[in-house]
């Protein structure tokens, strides 16, 4: 016989015969009080890791990659893309834009709403390529299934489609700004291929892409994806 005890499992000693323990239920009885003993059930079931963390949190964990201010320092000063901006200026401590990296990251620098949303912040390029690679997936689905163009889901009576572009578009906006907000930038997590270059560089073409989509739609008055 056993007495669960929290987590662990505590045995009666074998020394308590049957009728001293019925002598001890007949006096509990007697006095018509019962204890409750709180059985917690340990909440790992027996698949925590090595590490200490369970499995979710062992995973996200190994995604992490910590980024220093003597890192951020160093590629400040050896990149040559860190030295002046695309349009040749320089970057400079305080200013507008272009902002030297150790101000314009959120792991050294300003994790305010104007600063994460700055030009050459974190965020503008960050959301603006995921919601292309998301709009122009939904484009190919929805034009695959109804034969609409762009502005047609967007703007027909009826179409909920602004309203769902709407609600994603602060969908994603929210969900890419917490973790800017606790100093974390998309360099800071890679799995694998799923890095923050791959998703700059898929950003930046979906981007392209959409734009073209878009133009060659407004001109053609013809669903792209439908004719396909």
């Amino acid at each position: 016989m056993a007495l669960a005890v929290g987590t662990s499992i505590a045995a009666i000693p074998s020394s308590l015969s049957k009728s001293s323990l019925g002598a001890a239920a007949h006096k509990s009885r007697s006095n018509r009080s019962l204890t409750f003993l709180p059985v917690r059930a340990s909440s790992d079931n027996g698949r925590r890791t090595p590490g200490g963390g369970d499995g979710i949190s062992s995973v996200l964990d190994q995604t992490k990659k910590e980024i220093t201010r003597e890192d951020v320092l160093k590629n400040q000063a050896e990149n040559e893309s860190e030295k002046k901006s695309v349009f040749g200026a320089v970057p400079s401590s305080g200013a507008l834009w272009p902002r030297p990296e150790i101000e314009r990251r959120p792991e050294t620098g300003d994790r305010s709403f104007a600063s994460l949303m700055a030009f050459d912040g974190a965020g503008p390029e960050t959301i603006n390529g995921r919601l292309a690679m998301v709009g122009i997936l939904w484009a190919f689905a929805v034009e695959r299934m109804t034969g609409q163009t762009v502005a047609e889901q967007l703007y027909t009576p009826g179409n909920f489609g602004l309203f769902n572009f709407l609600a994603v578009a602060q969908l994603f906006a929210y969900a890419s700004l917490v973790p800017m907000f606790k100093g974390e930038s998309p360099d800071s997590r890679s799995l694998g291929p799923f890095r923050a270059m791959a998703e700059r560089w898929n950003g930046r073409t979906a981007m392209l892409g959409f734009l073209a989509l878009v133009l060659t739609e407004f001109f053609t008055k013809t669903p792209v994806f439908h004719m396909m």
